[in-house]
């Protein structure tokens, strides 16, 4: 399963947080890759699957990676519960060396100290096993058109020629702010952007309390994370977000968040005028679930 997250992350059919387990995020990813292969859409993990994923990218799905002193340097601080606490400080930093080493590689903490028992990871010069993610952003304008399906919650990206090329698991709106319905397009991407919470434009109330304009300094545990792709529809966006593991588990205020690295990935192939349509389900999505209820 390790193998298989990995690769899917390689090949831009993101499981999320890669943990080596099993779970809706991977399955997801995986019907999506098979539909970008042609393959019968099931979600499972086959050996079809798996031969089409080595043939993406064969290389080894663990690496040797030396912790440098940018890593361990800081600084490294708590994140309040509250939207007032965050605007306190200065920067929204990772908390603490481990969580921006897990994040660097895709990883949950957990995984990351399951392959490495004992490691100092504040320790510059610290050998560890790592993920072999790869940073591939995409080229600016390679991705034509983008579909947010509501009902999976997932986030699927296309190419001029209408090829599923990409997809992530998204933490998509509420009940009490759900997302927006129809077509829209990218109006504009800010990296490292600040958050504000303005009561006067929003319909929901912040996070503990907040009863005036507050601005949360930019940070990868931002509440919208370490990039925001800006959409036609006021206040609206996709964006990163702080907890990579609640990727596609929770609710949102209306946006769209992604992990970080997908949101940043994503970010680099639009350009303004880029259509997003919000949808209530794929074909991919349907097909997996004729599938299911067959079994």
């Amino acid at each position: 399963m390790l193998r298989a997250q990995v690769l899917l992350d390689r090949a831009r059919f993101s499981p999320g947080v890669i943990d080596g387990r099993m779970g809706e995020n991977v399955r997801q990813a995986i019907a999506a890759f098979q539909e970008s292969q042609g393959l019968p859409v099931t979600g499972k993990l086959d050996e079809a699957v798996f031969s089409a994923l080595v043939r993406t990218d064969a290389a080894p799905v663990l690496a040797a990676y030396t912790v440098t002193d940018e890593d361990v340097k800081g600084p490294f601080a708590p994140t309040p519960d509250d939207l007032e606490g965050q605007a306190a400080l200065p920067a929204l930093s990772y908390q603490s060396a481990l969580e921006g080493l897990a994040e660097k590689f895709h990883m949950t903490e957990d995984l990351l100290t399951a392959l490495n028992p004992g490691a100092d990871f504040t320790a510059a010069g610290a050998v560890l096993t790592v993920a072999s993610v790869a940073d591939r952003p995409f080229a600016k304008g390679a991705v034509a058109s983008v579909k947010v399906d509501k009902a999976e919650r997932a986030v699927l990206a296309y190419d001029a020629a209408g090829k599923l090329i990409a997809f992530y698991p998204a933490t998509i709106g509420s009940g009490d702010m759900p997302a927006p319905s129809g077509e829209w397009a990218v109006k504009g991407v800010a990296a490292k952007p600040t958050y504000t919470y303005d009561p006067s434009r929003l319909t929901y109330k912040a996070k503990g309390g907040a009863k005036g304009k507050v601005v949360v300094k930019p940070g990868p545990n931002n509440p919208v994370g370490s990039v925001y792709i800006a959409l036609t529809k006021d206040t609206y966006g996709i964006h990163g977000a702080p907890e990579p593991q609640e990727i596609g588990k929770t609710f949102s205020h209306g946006c769209v968040r992604l992990t970080n690295w997908d949101a940043e990935a994503l970010a680099a192939g639009v350009k303004p005028g880029v259509k997003v349509a919000f949808v209530e389900g794929s074909a991919a999505a349907a097909a997996q679930s004729g599938a299911a209820n067959k079994t």
